[in-house]
């Protein structure tokens, strides 16, 4: 069962592991750490609840004891000296962003663990983004997606946005160009109508049982 949650800075680690496998050469790589303190920016991130992930934990301010912990850690066995040393945080299986202004609400990014793939994650993000950005008084959702990218641009038609431009050579790695797509008023009758059968239809596909989060 995947949970959705806001972005921590204790999941800047994975999340940063996610975007690397998922855009390997587009982009430099995206201050999460900044991102979070950005008032006009929102993250999100979806857990696996039935996985963890064990983390090290880090040296506190002025090193002190926990500097000698780690040094000792090297010549211990770790499991038998230093368990309580190590960490267990959610699995993070995918996130998305955007930044919002002046109405509109811009994606940024919504990747995908590649083991997670076609189970409904990518769909489940874009869902609570709609929602969320509804919530923060977006008007509209904008992105660029790539042109060769048809999953993606498919998905999104399927939610209510439409190509309404095309940025040359927008992708660095191999100048492809990005396909410019947008939504409709998110609160139209419409939109939502829409939107509340494809959640019923993802919740039965996918036993996903929420589509919010909390602020």
């Amino acid at each position: 069962m995947y949970c959705v949650r806001m972005m921590r800075r204790e999941d800047v680690a994975q999340v940063a592991e996610i975007d690397r496998e998922a855009f390997p050469t587009i982009w430099p790589p995206v201050n999460y750490q900044r991102e979070l303190s950005n008032r006009l920016a929102r993250y999100i991130i979806v857990c696996d609840e039935g996985k963890t992930v064990e983390v090290a934990a880090k040296a506190g301010p002025g090193g002190g004891f926990s500097r000698l912990a780690a040094r000792l850690r090297g010549l211990f066995d770790h499991d038998r000296f230093f368990g309580d040393e190590v960490k267990t945080r959610e699995y993070a299986v995918g996130f998305a962003g955007f930044w919002i202004m002046a109405g509109e609400a811009h994606i940024t990014n919504i990747a995908v663990r590649k083991s997670c793939l076609r189970q409904g994650v990518g769909e489940l993000l874009l869902m609570v983004v709609i929602n969320l950005a509804t919530e923060l008084k977006a008007r509209v959702l904008t992105l660029e997606v790539r042109a060769s990218n048809t999953v993606a641009r498919n998905l999104y038609r399927k939610y209510g946005f439409t190509e309404v431009g095309r940025r040359r050579g927008y992708y660095t790695d191999n100048r492809e160009d990005g396909i410019v797509m947008s939504t409709g008023e998110l609160t139209s009758v419409p939109f939502q109508a829409r939107l509340r059968q494809l959640k019923q239809l993802h919740s039965q596909g996918w036993g996903a049982t929420g589509y919010r989060v909390a602020l």
